[in-house]
């Protein structure tokens, strides 16, 4: 058995995002056979049994609490505004985690391999890589590329100082990503499309390395398929909201797809569902009766026994749709 440090952004579980499922059953699989010490990102969400959860499958779980606030975020900008770093990078740094590694790497502690969960967690993996006595493998595990995210936000963006500095993070994670994604042992990629839009971003004689393509599982055997209750007239959307694909993709939904449903029929109810959902959605004059923003909710079911259609509409975004996935097993009619 291998020794493996797996490093996340986000703790992987329960399974209410698409970050979390990639990580949660790549975690399983590795444990199966190895030993894995989880080190994770945590937010005020996140519970101690979530922990525990985890700790099943890891020989050990540490977590660090993430820290976010505007002050911050904006003293990232401008720091990222100033020089070549990425702001989605420069955000994510933290002296907890960097004292977490280093104490886990003190002494006699010796790693195999030193796996991150997605492109935030990659500068970790330098970091713990250059602690270590013996060098372990320095893996990646890449959900997106992550570049197109921006760039594909940047074209639907109509705020003009937004767009540009979409335009700017989307330049800098170009090179960024591909730069990393030749210096590092392993890089497992989603699919090939991320892999092979990262590769044309790299300069001449710097190869990317591919180390294979996994693209993203779900156990269908552990949740049956949701019996709907008619009429279903919901029309639903899972995700959440923090995340700015699917607040673009919700709220473009709203105000130009969701009118002509209404037309066709009156009775349907556009049902959101996710943390932080974007305040426009109360602005663009659906009727109230025909709206439901439910939020985060623990248990998504009762919404879902209740759907005509499950939709995906996402303009920007890079990977795997997950959401689909849990539309298959869930047995909805999806709408992409």
């Amino acid at each position: 058995p291998m020794n493996i440090l797996l490093l996340t952004q986000v703790l992987p579980y329960p399974l209410d995002a698409g970050p979390k499922t990639r990580a949660y059953y790549v975690l399983r699989y590795l444990a199966q056979k190895h030993n894995v010490t989880l080190v994770s990102f945590v937010r005020a969400t996140d519970t101690p049994a979530a922990v525990e959860h985890l700790a099943e499958y890891c020989s050990a779980v540490h977590t660090v609490p993430i820290v976010r606030s505007p002050v911050r975020d904006a003293r990232f900008l401008a720091e990222s505004l100033l020089t070549n770093q990425p702001f989605i990078i420069a955000r994510d740094r933290s002296d907890a985690m960097r004292s977490l590694l280093a104490k886990l790497l003190e002494g006699s502690a010796a790693f195999d391999a030193i796996h991150a969960d997605q492109l935030w967690m990659a500068p970790y993996v330098e970091y713990a890589h250059s602690l270590a006595q013996r060098k372990p493998l320095r893996v990646l595990d890449q959900h997106n590329a992550v570049f197109m995210i921006f760039r594909r936000l940047a074209q639907g963006e109509r705020n003009a100082l937004k767009r540009q500095i979409m335009r700017l993070e989307a330049h800098k994670l170009a090179r960024y990503e591909a730069e990393l994604c030749a210096r590092l042992d392993r890089v497992v990629w989603v699919t090939r499309e991320d892999y092979d839009a990262v590769a044309a971003q790299a300069t001449p004689g710097q190869p990317v390395i591919n180390s294979g393509i996994i693209p993203i599982c779900i156990d269908v055997v552990e949740e049956p398929v949701i019996e709907r209750r008619q009429p279903a007239r919901r029309v639903t959307f899972l995700g959440g909201l923090h995340y700015p694909p699917n607040a673009q993709g919700v709220l473009w939904f709203a105000e130009h797809i969701f009118p002509k449903v209404l037309a066709q029929t009156p009775d349907a109810v556009l049902t959101v569902i996710g943390k932080q959902p974007p305040a426009e959605l109360a602005g663009l004059g659906i009727p109230a009766v025909n709206l439901d923003v439910a939020g985060y909710v623990d248990d998504p079911h009762p919404y879902l026994a209740e759907t005509g259609a499950f939709i995906v509409p996402l303009l920007a975004g890079g990977g795997m749709r997950v959401k689909i996935l849990d539309g298959w097993r869930w047995g909805l009619p999806l709408v992409s």
